[in-house]
């Protein structure tokens, strides 16, 4: 089982060196050359952590990688990210975990839910006649739609 993991890690190491793109943030650290930043065998070194470049495939098989081990398999959107974290570095890194583990059907079905349990209904009395009774639910302010940003309910 270790092994698997070495022969992963090496082809993505494999691949990291097959992309020679690199980020305009990235060669602009390179370029300062402090001891935190270095390039070594074709592979760029952030704070000691691995820099993945901007190739969708590398960053996949990454996540997929992290988010399936054998010991903590689905570790949640923040375990995952402390996980990568030690490793490895993107542009991008926060918001790749969360599209990556909100796809995951298993955790989504295993998450916990941390909102309070809804309240009772009351449903309004049967009125003796039309406009004897309304109720009126002003709900705003919302993000601009057709020039709107509010919405009112009239309830006879």
């Amino acid at each position: 089982m270790k092994g698997d993991k070495t022969r992963q890690e090496d082809n993505i190491l494999k691949e990291i060196r097959r992309n020679t793109t690199r980020e305009k943030e990235v060669i602009q650290v390179l370029e300062k050359k402090d001891s935190l930043t270095w390039e070594e065998d074709g592979v760029v070194y952030i704070e000691g952590r691995i820099y993945i470049p901007n190739n969708k495939k590398i960053k996949e098989e990454i996540l997929k990688e992290n988010h399936n081990l054998v010991d903590i398999e689905h570790p949640g959107q923040h375990r995952m990210l402390e996980l990568l974290k030690r490793n490895y570095w993107w542009l991008g890194l926060k918001e790749d975990v969360k599209r990556y583990v909100q796809g995951c059907i298993k955790c989504q079905q295993n998450k916990v839910q941390h909102q309070k349990k809804a309240g009772e209904l009351h449903p309004l009395e049967i009125s003796q006649g039309p406009w004897k009774e309304i109720s009126i639910d002003i709900i705003g302010l919302l993000l601009k739609s057709n020039g709107m940003d509010m919405i009112v309910v009239i309830v006879e």
